[in-house]
């Protein structure tokens, strides 16, 4: 079941209950409140809500700081989107193409202008498939009821998401004193930086320039928080380990080595205790070996590997592994505690850490 779920929905991540029972709320409030409106308004006229507004419902209240979401998105982007479908329920006789057509136009327009809202889609199509009640309507159908549906259902989710304290719509990260970046800004990730990468990427992202910046700002000072003055091993080992068996024959050893393509694993027994490690170097002299009639018969990984292993305790300083990665040329040492494995420090490990910390010196 969660392998299919990593599949169909990598990243898999339930919101508290009490976001969710607000999400839901605030559609409930929003549809309600906006529908009763459009019907004072409009009194008994037949297409006087139309259903693209539910859509636009769970864009508004359940992620309202997507890009998507944003009150240009559904003013302009349903707007477009209905002055096309009228236009082509009009003129292409041919329901389905008048549709097909009039969908493809407005993703068009609205990409143009920058006021992608999903729901817009079905708003092109409401135009051409809504019946007579809406044919009858002509370019009317643009004031009322889609213009009046948007604005009623914004001005509902605006006062709804601000009640709960959420920031609707999303208000760029500014320096209220100058045009030079805030103080935080300027010795971090800058607007200008974003903006440079994200002017390179040739697909739409769901998420704004001011919240990724808000996003990698707060992760910074995440990692400056948890970053010591000095790292112990526990600090940045490796705790998904890959690793071989005392009790493994050989010939699987030989397959992982192809699977993870590394020069050496830790052999450990069932109880997770490290009992060695096997290099490929002693693989490779075990193939060699088994040609030999001469030689001791062995299948199994404790046969062959290295019992003689370096190993360190987690709060261990990292200053104390140095020696091994430079003068010896490890490619890893194994982290125990109590004998068991509990986790392994790479060269690139190390490297990271050690740049990390001269980069703090500095600053």
């Amino acid at each position: 079941m969660s392998l299919s779920i990593d599949i169909l929905k990598p990243n898999f991540k339930l919101l508290p209950v009490r976001e969710r029972v607000l999400c839901a709320l605030g559609a409930l409030f929003g549809l309600a409140i906006s529908s009763a409106f459009s019907w004072w308004v409009l009194g008994g006229f037949n297409a006087w809500y139309i259903a693209p507004m539910g859509a636009s419902s769970v864009l508004l209240f359940a992620v309202p700081s997507s890009p998507l979401a944003q009150p240009w998105n559904i003013v302009v982007g349903n707007t477009l989107a209905a002055f096309i479908g009228v236009l082509c329920a009009q003129y292409i006789p041919e329901v389905t193409l008048a549709f097909s057509i009039a969908v493809a136009l407005a993703i068009f327009l609205m990409m143009s202008s920058d006021s992608l809202h999903p729901p817009s889609g079905a708003v092109a199509m409401t135009a051409v498939l809504g019946g007579a009640s809406v044919h009858q309507l002509g370019f009317k159908f643009i004031a009322y009821p889609v213009l009046l549906n948007s604005l009623l259902l914004l001005a509902v989710a605006v006062i709804f998401n601000r009640a709960i304290g959420r920031s609707y719509p999303n208000t760029a990260q500014l320096n209220p004193r100058s045009k030079d970046p805030t103080p935080e800004q300027k010795v971090s990730i800058q607007p200008q930086d974003i903006q440079d990468v994200l002017a390179h990427q040739t697909e739409l992202l769901d998420i704004s320039q001011y919240q990724l910046e808000e996003i990698i700002l707060q992760a910074q000072r995440n990692a400056q928080q948890r970053s010591p003055q000095i790292y112990a091993c526990r600090d940045i080992m490796s705790r998904d380990l890959i690793t071989l068996n005392a009790q493994d024959e050989i010939q699987q050893a030989v397959a992982k080595f192809k699977q993870v393509n590394l020069m050496s694993l830790p052999v450990i027994d069932d109880a997770g205790k490290l009992l060695g490690t096997l290099a490929l170097y002693e693989v490779v002299e075990w193939f060699q070996s088994v040609a030999d009639p001469r030689a001791p018969h062995q299948d199994f990984v404790y046969q062959i590997m290295q019992r003689q292993v370096v190993t360190v305790q987690p709060e261990q300083p990292l200053y104390d592994l140095i020696p091994y990665f430079v003068e010896r040329s490890f490619n890893y040492i194994a982290v125990v505690e109590q004998q068991r494995l509990v986790g392994i420090i790479s060269r690139a490990d190390m490297i990271a850490a050690l740049q990390r910390q001269l980069l703090m010196q500095q600053a």
